[in-house]
């Protein structure tokens, strides 16, 4: 791994992102806010850092791009713009504590929604409109947009974009180079993101809150700036509105990007969209049916809030309109079992992703059809293509290590004194970037709660379940390491 070419990047990536700092300090002029002396220091802090690192390791920046060096870049450039993301909470004395601190930049960068803040409203504009805008830059991926504004990356670029946007099997370019699909991507992101506030606007919301809020069911992150998240709205519309970003969020951009060209027949055609239909569908009846009487005497509530809220975990946003935690049991464990599915790959939502379980299933049919007829020659397909052997191990190896990272999880907060229903739904939300989870940390509550050495674990958990637990994990096999 060459150190230098990594902290290069990473001082371009520290650039990038002090410039969206501008944004909030823009909002902070507006409204004559008491943070602005702390969105600019951060500004200057994070611009020079990142000017200084590039400039001191610039003599490296034509050495070629590797695979091992594209990991490294990805990982280190999450933890070290959580660290300088979380400077204008601490320097506003908005959240004091560091480890607070970090903890919210990382939620936002993973696009996680974790808080530990207790009363958000309380915080200046600026710091919120920063917080939402943290989890929406890192949604289509810090990387990406680097890649769209760097053709220097050239042919090296597709390490990168590999490292923070692994697919099954191969990255799709929907463009000739891997430059113009970064553009791409974002700009049919960033478009979604428009239409979104818009729609928002028209239903009541003052533009600053329909930014805030597209940002995060865009992003699906789930960062409010209410306490009481998307209920505070009281508002159907609003609620449809942010379901159908969510869902737009947590399906493939590359079918988005066909569906722009005016090819809407890719969706269809894709078998994890017509999977992850199912799923979502399926959910919603089952948990609809399950609330009527006990919660909602009405079926178009009882489908409304049903519906907003098998989305908003299941493409890993975190947005409530509800306490499901007074739900009926069987509702609480389908939207537990929806935060491991999470959205489709390619998409901005977390999970383990709902073309990995497909194909697991279809594997795991194979292998009973093969029981029954041994000389019988199958495959595994996925939209009528066989999958290789080497494919479907990868999948299983993701699955395996994605557990494993799990059931550690639940186990060192477990032993930190959190109680089993926390534990196990806090790892499970902070691994899928969901946010809200069971218990202390129920969809009416935060993270404050949750001792410093669980939030760390919980840090570490966001970050691996972001970057597709291999992009991590791979850091502690020694081959790594040697030349």
């Amino acid at each position: 791994m060459n150190i230098a070419l990594v902290l290069n990047f990473v001082g371009i990536v520290l650039i990038f992102v002090s410039t969206f700092m501008l944004l909030p300090i823009l909002i902070s002029i507006i409204y004559r806010g008491t943070d602005l002396i702390a969105l600019a220091v951060s500004l200057f802090i994070t611009l020079f850092t990142g000017i200084m690192l590039h400039l001191l390791t610039r003599a490296h920046k034509d050495v070629e791009l590797k695979h091992r060096d594209g990991f490294a870049i990805v990982t280190i450039s999450w933890l070290t713009v959580s660290f300088f993301g979380s400077l204008p909470f601490i320097i506003s004395g908005s959240i004091p504590s560091f480890t607070d601190a970090y903890f919210e930049a990382m939620s936002g960068f993973t696009t996680t929604g974790a808080s530990i803040l207790t009363d958000v409203e309380a915080l200046p504009k600026g710091i919120l409109f920063w917080r939402s805008l943290t989890h929406w830059m890192a949604g289509m991926g810090i990387i990406v947009l680097s890649l769209a504004i760097l053709p220097m990356l050239g042919a090296g670029g597709m390490q990168l974009f590999k490292a923070e946007v692994p697919e099954i099997g191969v990255v799709e370019k929907l463009r000739p180079r891997i430059a113009d699909t970064a553009k791409a991507l974002w700009y049919i992101y960033t478009a979604i993101t428009i239409i979104g506030v818009i729609l928002l606007f028209l239903g009541g919301m003052n533009l600053y809150d329909a930014l805030c809020h597209s940002f995060g069911a865009v992003a699906t992150g789930g960062f409010s700036i209410k306490n009481t998240s998307i209920a505070h709205y009281q508002s159907a519309y609003i609620d449809i509105v942010i379901t159908l970003l969510m869902l737009t969020g947590g399906v493939n951009f590359s079918l988005h990007f066909y569906a722009f060209r005016g090819d809407f027949s890719r969706y269809w055609k894709s078998g994890e969209f017509r999977f992850f239909c199912f799923i979502v569908s399926l959910s919603i009846l089952l948990i609809t049916l399950n609330m009527m009487g006990p919660n909602y005497t009405s079926p178009f509530d009882a489908l409304r809030y049903a519906a907003f809220q098998a989305v908003s975990i299941v493409t890993a946003t975190g947005y409530v309109t509800a306490d499901f935690e007074k739900w009926p049991v069987l509702s609480q464990m389908l939207l537990v079992s929806l935060m491991f599915f999470g959205g489709m790959v390619g998409s901005t939502a977390g999970g383990m992703k709902q073309v990995r379980v497909l194909l697991m299933f279809r594997q795991a049919y194979r292998e009973l059809y093969q029981l029954i007829h041994p000389h019988a020659v199958t495959y595994v397909k996925l939209d009528g293509k066989p999958l290789t052997k080497e494919v479907l191990d990868g999948i299983w190896g993701f699955i395996f290590l994605f557990l494993s990272v799990y059931v550690i999880g639940v186990l060192i907060m477990s032993s930190l004194g959190v109680d089993i229903i926390t534990s196990a739904t806090t790892v499970i939300s902070a691994m899928s970037n969901i946010g809200p989870a069971l218990g202390a940390a129920g969809p009416m509550e935060n993270y404050s709660t949750i001792p410093l050495a669980g939030k760390w674990v919980l840090i570490l958990c966001m970050l691996i379940g972001r970057l597709e637990v291999y992009t991590v994990i791979i850091f502690l096999v020694p081959h790594f390491w040697r030349k």
